[in-house]
């Protein structure tokens, strides 16, 4: 080893920390989620890109929704002083303290500043009284919906998605929804390779959008055998193609109007707009991984023209192909033949989801 090696110090990169609020009422699955999905994100060399902490005030154990206690890490003031991000996860409305809830407020409003806030479920309850969604887009678990909108009408509340992107400050609905954002963040932060890994490792979908609705009646098919799965697998499989209503239609061996109802049933959504969906997130899918020019995606997608993919993409998440390119190719992409591509329906491909996710800079 030279002097100089020795003399020029090894820049060492601070871990993003996650600062996760705790307060009685507080929902266990709700809580755990920002630990296990931030806490699996590892740099090539297996360093955590993030440092997840828990916090109460004064570090004070406090009463979860089921029948036991957690005692958080750290004191509330000390940890929002450092932190990068703060969570606020989904509690028990009914039983909230709100002395406790107005401590916490008064907290948020000294986080450090360049700090973003993210709430899951009903968390955006804590961030409405603080004032921080005035004006703001957002949302909440739908059962809650009504009230909150009755409560904070400020607020512009979105009961219908799963998760809002405002910048710096994120809302999430209920339960697995908070996965979702979570996800949505690590690839915001890090890229989707990293955020696929994530997937991979909890054994979670890789990837539903914000925009996709909160829930579907979505009865099962009476037999097996009447079932569209295996016709959307197969369509899947051939997004490049001429696919149409009929031709999906006969593959299921179905009329086009029992086709179209019974896709419905199952999917939420019609067979056209499931099939733009598909080809949408496969061209993002290409947009990521690979440097091809847009004509090519385009046609490997079955969108056809390169003004086609841009109108589609841009009706989907509000920016261009190239936009997306910079901002979500993590690295340099080899260049590939067609045979080359990556096939659509593998399981780092993204499912499908609807498709706007409200975003302003950061």
């Amino acid at each position: 080893m030279s002097r100089l090696d020795v003399a020029r110090p090894r820049r060492i990169v601070r871990p993003h920390r996650v600062v996760v609020i705790a307060m009685d009422g507080i929902i266990p699955f709700e809580f755990s989620v920002p630990a296990r999905l931030f806490g699996a994100a590892l740099d090539e060399t297996g360093r955590p890109h993030y440092e997840v902490v828990t916090a109460s005030m004064h570090a004070e154990p406090v009463r979860t929704s089921a029948d036991f206690v957690i005692t958080p890490g750290e004191s509330l003031v000390d940890a929002i002083a450092s932190a990068d991000t703060v969570v606020i996860p989904a509690l028990e409305l009914a039983t909230m303290d709100p002395h406790q809830v107005g401590a916490v407020v008064e907290t948020l409003h000294h986080r450090r500043r360049g700090s973003r806030i993210i709430s899951i479920c009903t968390g955006a309850h804590v961030l409405a009284v603080a004032g921080l969604l005035d004006g703001r887009p957002a949302t909440t678990h739908w059962n809650h919906a009504a009230e909150f909108s009755r409560e904070f009408p400020a607020v512009l509340l979105d009961p219908d998605v799963l998760f809002v992107d405002d910048g710096d400050v994120l809302t999430s609905a209920g339960a697995a929804a908070g996965v979702d954002l979570c996800l949505h963040l690590i690839r915001r932060d890090q890229g989707s390779t990293t955020a696929n890994a994530v997937a991979r490792s909890c054994v979670v979908a890789p990837w539903r959008e914000g925009g996709q609705a909160q829930f579907i009646d979505a009865p099962m098919p009476d037999h097996e055998d009447a079932s569209t799965a295996s016709t959307r697998a197969w369509a899947m499989e051939r997004l490049d193609a001429d696919l149409t209503l009929a031709s999906m239609a006969k593959h299921a061996s179905m009329s086009i109007r029992t086709f179209t109802r019974r896709f419905r049933d199952e999917t939420g959504t019609s067979p056209n707009r499931w099939l733009t969906r598909q080809r949408v997130d496969y061209a993002r899918r290409l947009l990521e991984s690979t440097d091809l020019p847009i004509d090519q995606i385009a046609g490997a997608t079955g969108l056809g023209t390169s003004a086609s993919l841009r109108s589609h993409l841009r009706t989907a998440i509000g920016v261009s192909p190239s936009t997306y390119r910079r901002t979500f190719q993590a690295q340099p992409a080899p260049r590939l033949t067609p045979s080359e591509f990556p096939r659509n329906g593998t399981t780092t491909t993204p499912p499908s989801g609807s498709v706007r996710i409200r975003t302003r800079a950061p």
